[in-house]
């Protein structure tokens, strides 16, 4: 079995993306790129509203804290 080279590799690899952008319409490669898009959407979405939320709590956390701090700093008890 002989070592592969680099343009035997390239050569494979072009057949490969020629069948594989032949092979759908217009039509299928809009709907397949609607798809990706509408997930990658999804994800990015999901991944800002983890990040919000736990801002928000961190802020709901300090305001406790500071609201302790001022009981506290008037001398009064909790």
């Amino acid at each position: 079995m002989s070592k592969s080279n680099i343009p035997e590799i390239s050569s494979y690899a072009g057949a490969a993306g020629s069948f594989g952008v032949g092979a759908l319409t217009m039509n299928e490669w809009a709907c397949l790129i609607g798809i990706l898009l509408g997930f990658l959407t999804f994800v990015m979405n999901a991944w800002y509203t983890k990040r919000k939320d736990k801002r928000e709590q961190e802020l709901k956390d300090l305001e406790k804290e500071e609201l302790i701090s001022r009981i506290l700093a008037q001398g009064r008890q909790l």
